[in-house]
C-alpha cells in the first residue's frame, strides 16, 4: 500500500455545525447491500429541502460537480456510527475532508477508508470556505508531511491526530492490506495463541 501525504482537488463547502451522519446520508438508504450508488444520495433531504425553497445544497451545485475536498465546520458527522456516511461521502467524490472537529466514530470510519480528515480553526474554516465560494476552480492541496492546506495564495496550518497522520504518510491506513501483507506473521502468532488451538487434536 503506498503513502498518501498530498490530496489536490477543487474544493466544496458545506456551512453548518454539527451536521450529523443521518443528514449526511438519511436512514431509508441504509438498505442496500453494497455501497455502490449512496453517493447520489448524500445529503439527500437538505437538498431536497433547499430545492423546494429555491435554493441549492453544494452537493447539487453545478459549480462544485466534480469537487474532491469538503470543507465543513465543527462535529462533523456526529449521531450514529454508520458507515454509510463516510462511504456516501466518497462515492459522490470526496477524497479528504477539512472541517473544525469531526465526530470519533466519523473520523475513524474515513480514516479506514483512505480519507484524511484535517482540522483548521473556525476562523481559517470560515477562510477557506469564502475563498472557495469567490472562486469554486480554486484548487485546494492537503499536505500531510507539511501540515498544511494550501488554496490561491493562502495557507493555513491543519492539525491531525498523529497517529492518524502517520497511517497515511506510511501508508498503513488500510487495516485489510497490512493484514493481508502480513498473512504468514498472522498465522504463526495465532498458532501460539492457547484458545484459538484449544481443541486441536
Amino acid at each position: 500500500m503506498s503513502a498518501l501525504t498530498k490530496i489536490a482537488g477543487r474544493g466544496v463547502p458545506l456551512r453548518g455545525n454539527d451536521i450529523d451522519t443521518d443528514r449526511i446520508i438519511p436512514a431509508r438508504f441504509l438498505r442496500c447491500v453494497t455501497f455502490d450508488g449512496l453517493g447520489e444520495h448524500a445529503f439527500a433531504d437538505d437538498r431536497s429541502q433547499l430545492k423546494a425553497a429555491g435554493k441549492l445544497h453544494p452537493f447539487s451545485d453545478p459549480v462544485y460537480a466534480g469537487a474532491t475536498v469538503l470543507v465543513v465546520g465543527s462535529n462533523f458527522g456526529c449521531g450514529s456510527s454508520r458507515e454509510h456516511a463516510p462511504q456516501s461521502l466518497q462515492k459522490w467524490g470526496v477524497r479528504a475532508v477539512i472541517g473544525e472537529s469531526f465526530a470519533e466514530i466519523f473520523f475513524n470510519n474515513n480514516i479506514a477508508m483512505g480519507i484524511p480528515c484535517v482540522s483548521l480553526s473556525a476562523a481559517d474554516i470560515e477562510c477557506l470556505q469564502g475563498l472557495i465560494e469567490d472562486n469554486p476552480a480554486h484548487n485546494v492541496e492537503i499536505d500531510l508531511q507539511a501540515n498544511t492546506v494550501t488554496v490561491a495564495d493562502a495557507s493555513f496550518a491543519i492539525k491531525m491526530p498523529e497517529a492518524a497522520r502517520q497511517m497515511f504518510v506510511r501508508g498503513q491506513w488500510d487495516a485489510t492490506v497490512q493484514l493481508l501483507t502480513n498473512l504468514t506473521q498472522v498465522r504463526t502468532r495465532a498458532v501460539r495463541i492457547p484458545y484459538l488451538n484449544k481443541f486441536t487434536p
